[in-house]
């Protein structure tokens, strides 16, 4: 049996893995009609306060509605795509282009403090409860209670305690805060932040489990598009669209989750037809989709941002000088070329380049090992040290870029001892900050230059994996989520970037872009800024 046959052979027996059984006849219309994607992984839990997983990030809102989200516009680069639009507007609430979803209009106050939602009537869940002010209540009282993703959400929300969350009748709540917020509109609308079904959870719930997380963690109770018929870890997720859905009817009736770990195997059951979307391939995968007859890849600028955190607690990385001299090592330009494949660009600002008031002036760390070594020298280290840096087992990318980046430091005499950690030990030490050195993948989800500085630089965020304190940054950061004058907060943002690149806490490498491998007949994808899939958005055509 030849290579391609027994490829063709593999992906009919993925199909056949894929596709619900006792078709018969009706096979083809359902498969038309039928999602079906090839996963890394299925989620680890349905609940955002449990995991944002991969698997968890891209079903979530599958099940799940949100009050409101950015309205689209065409991807100028990639035609047939939409992205949500960024542009400030401030002659609408909040001063964003946002449209409604679970709520159908909305006020923002004067003084930035108040947000009122007025609710859609009519709406049901997929338990059939009807959708009133006390879901979005119950959804932010789980959130303090629960302290899990949550309490990152309330707090760059400025709510500090439940009791801000008010009732106001049936269908309309408020959010009530001390400071002014210019973001506090935009973030009810994060990933993070769907609107839980109040009278199921608390069906669900117990004396040792009052918030139901056992249930919610293979489960949904929301008020999305699909309703979950079932869900496998380590096998499949499968959903089902709702017919009572209160929006547009999604196009495509089922869609399976089907988790397959190797790359390689999710790449050969797309080119055989057997799934429609194919996720996370290697760059030489992707690149193998040119000229496929079946399948194709489709290439966005995207939030995600590649790049190695120094630990600021080790040393020598406590020195700025020291930090600036491993950026100047960097090999960008050869690893995008070589290893990226040219999926990406160089990365020289601190948030995605496409983010208001995200800026690249103040990135002065093009490769130049002359310069790197000068700084060592500056630092008390002309001989250079010894460190480790930690990459993900999971990740094929950041091997062959470890080793580039090895045989750069060797140039200023700093020995680079690498250290493979597989995917669950490696987001713990990540997490748990116990490496000298370690790379992330990651981007900020809601497109606001104050909320990704504070996700990654506020000296007291969760997400501040590289130990980085500066009392100057931090003013600067909170200046930025609390002015309502726009320039004032420009130029708070502004500021705080030319201070943070200074400090350069990170070692950049590049924006990754989004690329989604998919059959030439999916259509509809949007990109937001999550990274997500959105199944209600795709059709066959």
């Amino acid at each position: 049996m030849s290579r391609r046959s027994l490829m063709q052979s593999g992906a009919a027996a993925g199909a056949a893995l894929l596709l619900p059984g006792g078709l018969g006849s009706a096979m083809a219309q359902t498969r038309a009609k039928t999602l079906a994607i090839a996963a890394p992984a299925t989620p680890l839990s349905l609940d955002v306060e449990n995991s944002l997983s991969l698997g968890t990030i891209d079903t979530v809102g599958a099940f799940y509605d949100y009050l409101i989200e950015f309205d689209t516009i065409p991807d100028p680069k990639a035609p047939g795509v939409l992205r949500e639009n960024l542009a400030a507007d401030k002659s609408k609430p909040g001063g964003y282009n946002l449209r409604g979803k679970l709520a159908e209009k909305w006020e923002f106050s004067a003084d930035g403090k108040t947000a009122r939602f007025h609710l859609r009537k009519g709406v049901t869940s997929n338990h059939g409860n009807p959708l009133t002010a006390a879901d979005v209540k119950y959804t932010f009282d789980r959130k303090f209670e629960v302290k899990g993703a949550g309490a990152f959400m309330t707090g760059v929300m400025g709510l500090a305690s439940k009791d801000q969350v008010k009732v106001e009748g049936d269908h309309t709540v408020s959010f009530n805060i001390d400071k002014p917020n210019p973001i506090l509109m935009i973030v009810c609308g994060h990933l993070a932040n769907p609107i839980f079904d109040a009278k199921k959870c608390k069906e669900m719930a117990t004396a040792d489990d009052p918030w139901a997380r056992k249930y919610l963690d293979t489960n949904v109770a929301g008020f999305g598009p699909y309703a979950l018929k079932e869900i496998t870890r380590g096998q499949q997720l499968v959903a089902t669209a709702r017919p009572d859905y209160y929006g547009p009817k999604p196009y495509f009736e089922t869609v399976i989750f089907r988790e397959v770990p190797a790359s390689a195997t999710r790449l050969s059951l797309l080119k055989g037809g057997a799934v429609d979307i194919a996720q996370y391939l290697s760059p030489t995968e992707m690149k193998s989709l040119a000229g496929d007859p079946k399948a194709t890849l489709t290439t966005v600028d995207a939030s995600q941002m590649l790049w190695i955190i120094l630990n600021n607690k080790f040393k020598p990385f406590d020195n700025a000088k020291i930090r600036q001299a491993m950026n100047y090592a960097m090999p960008r330009d050869a690893i995008i070329a070589t290893i990226l494949q040219g999926f990406g660009v160089k990365q020289t600002g601190l948030m995605p380049p496409f983010y208001p008031g995200a800026t690249d002036k103040f990135f002065n760390y093009d490769t130049d090992i002359a310069k790197a070594r000068a700084l060592l020298k500056e630092a008390g280290l002309p001989d250079g040290f010894s460190t480790v840096l930690a990459y993900n087992a999971g990740n094929p990318i950041e091997e062959p870029i470890a080793i580039m980046y090895q045989t750069a430091l060797k140039e200023i005499g700093i020995k680079l001892e690498l250290k493979k950690l597989p995917a669950g030990t490696f987001f713990d030490s990540l997490t748990k900050r116990t490496e000298p050195m370690i790379f992330s993948l990651d981007a900020p989800w809601t497109p606001d230059p104050g909320f990704s500085l504070n996700l990654y630089f506020k000296s007291t965020s969760f997400v501040d994996f590289a130990n980085y304190v500066s009392p100057e940054a931090d003013a600067l950061i909170d200046q930025s989520l609390s002015t309502l004058v726009e320039a004032d907060r420009m130029a708070a943002v502004t500021k705080a970037q030319e201070v943070i690149m200074r400090d350069a806490p990170w070692a950049m490498i590049a924006y990754s872009g989004y690329q989604l491998a998919h059959a030439k007949d999916i259509k509809g994808l949007v990109y937001y800024t999550s990274n997500r899939l959105s199944f209600q958005d795709f059709a066959r055509g």
